[in-house]
C-alpha cells in the first residue's frame, strides 16, 4: 500500500509509503496511475516492461494448467496462491481480458 498526492487535474505528483497531511489517498503499487507515475520519475525500462508482460502470460499459463487438471491450485505454495488470487481479483475488478481468452482454453 502506498499513499499518493494529486494535483488539481487529478494527476499523481508524489507517492509516499506513509500517510501524512499531503499523501492521503491510498493506492496499491500495481495501480496503473502509480505505475505511470513511477515510469515518469524513473524512466522507461524495457526489461521491466517485458517482465510485466511475462507475468501476465505466466498467470494465464498457470490458469490453463489448473483448468486442464495438470496441477491443482492447492499444489502451489501458500504465498504463490495468495499472489495469484490478489492479481486475479485486481484483473477482474479492472475488467481485464486474459491473454488466452478467459475460460475458453485451447
Amino acid at each position: 500500500m502506498v499513499f499518493v498526492k494529486r494535483d488539481a487535474q487529478g494527476q499523481i505528483v508524489s507517492v509516499s509509503l506513509e500517510a501524512d497531511g499531503e499523501h492521503v489517498e491510498a493506492a496499491t503499487a500495481g495501480d496503473p496511475a502509480v505505475a505511470g507515475f513511477a515510469r515518469t520519475v524513473m524512466g522507461e525500462d524495457p526489461l521491466a516492461d517485458s517482465d510485466l508482460r511475462l507475468v501476465r502470460v505466466l498467470e494465464d499459463v498457470i490458469d490453463l494448467l489448473i483448468h486442464r487438471d495438470v496441477i491443482r491450485f492447492t499444489d502451489l505454495p501458500q504465498a504463490a496462491q495468495a499472489k495469484l488470487m490478489e492479481r486475479r481479483s485486481m484483473r477482474e475488478s479492472r475488467g481485464a481480458l486474459d491473454l488466452l481468452g478467459g475460460d475458453d482454453f485451447v
